[in-house]
């Protein structure tokens, strides 16, 4: 077995993981990750106890019990980069010994849930709405530096790079599924489900002009005019399509819930974004008594 060196699998001088901060026992098997450091404790307030707390950087853990269920959550900061490092070092956690460092024979499969703000682009999901995702499509390129075409849907790949018609300098469009059991758990009458985009920044890349012109004007209804097997894109963020395409390549099940506080289409902002974001909170804990 190979033996991962000091520079590729890094810990702290206390054996926790580089960034994270944290060590195999401080984790739960489910994992709630958000992007809002601030929002943890608005997770863990709801439950029994909180046994650990660590925070470093941007990342800021707390592991408890809720409702008998032990449950990590999870600050990642914002953007598929960071992610890249939360869902690395998660798996390093609990399918890497760090004694020996090595890779462990028998492999630990996370059920990895986000809990996130988006905004929808789509007229019939309004604010103070739910969305389960389904699938992602990841605009930025992350994906394409991991062997991670059998993970990919490569028919949804090649329809909307078609419909988008991109700067040939922009990375290609990467559609991954969620998990589809977590999706039968957590899909019901109270919420819709979505297709995600998660692009690459907040502003052009999502298609909001402030002072700087955009490469493309039309990119917004471009994708909100997008339909393939029935599947229309419904909303935009920036970590899913990271999320559902490094837990697969994994092993790991992922989903993803989204408050909508913003309505692009219609130009509507939520009046009241904690509340929206609480009651995102309160259905995805319930639903996670069944997984």
């Amino acid at each position: 077995m190979n033996h991962l060196a000091a520079s590729e699998l890094i810990l702290n001088p206390d054996g926790s993981i580089y960034h994270l901060n944290l060590k195999p026992e401080h984790l739960a098997d489910t994992i709630l990750l958000v992007g809002d450091q601030n929002r943890v404790e608005k997770i863990t307030q709801y439950f029994d106890k909180v046994d650990v707390v660590i925070k470093k950087r941007e990342f800021h853990t707390q592991t408890g019990v809720y409702k008998g269920k032990r449950i990590s959550v999870i600050s990642t900061g914002i953007g598929t980069d960071n992610i890249d490092i939360v869902l690395n070092e998660l798996d390093a956690l609990v399918n890497i010994d760090f004694e020996t460092r090595q890779i462990k024979e028998n492999k630990t499969s996370l059920n990895i849930i986000r809990i996130g703000t988006s905004g929808s682009i789509q007229k019939d999901i309004p604010v103070d709405s739910i969305v389960v995702s389904e699938l992602a499509v990841g605009f930025d390129s992350l994906l394409h530096y991991y062997q991670s075409d059998d993970v990919q849907l490569q028919d949804f790949n090649e329809a909307i790079e078609d419909h988008l018609n991109t700067y040939e300098r922009n990375s290609k469009p990467y559609v991954v599924p969620a998990d589809s059991n977590l999706v039968k758990t957590f899909m019901s009458e109270e919420v819709f489900s979505g297709f995600t985009g998660s692009n690459v920044g907040f502003y052009a890349p999502q298609g909001r002009v402030l002072r700087l012109p955009l490469r493309d004007d039309n990119m917004k209804d471009k994708l909100a005019a997008f339909s393939f097997k029935g599947k229309k894109i419904t909303n935009l963020e920036m970590e899913t399509s990271a999320i559902f395409g490094l837990s697969k390549m994994l092993g790991h099940k992922a989903l993803s819930l989204n408050a909508i506080i913003a309505n692009r289409a219609t130009g509507n902002f939520t009046k009241d974004g904690a509340k929206a974001v609480d009651n995102t909170i309160k259905y995805t804990l319930e639903k996670l008594l069944s997984v």
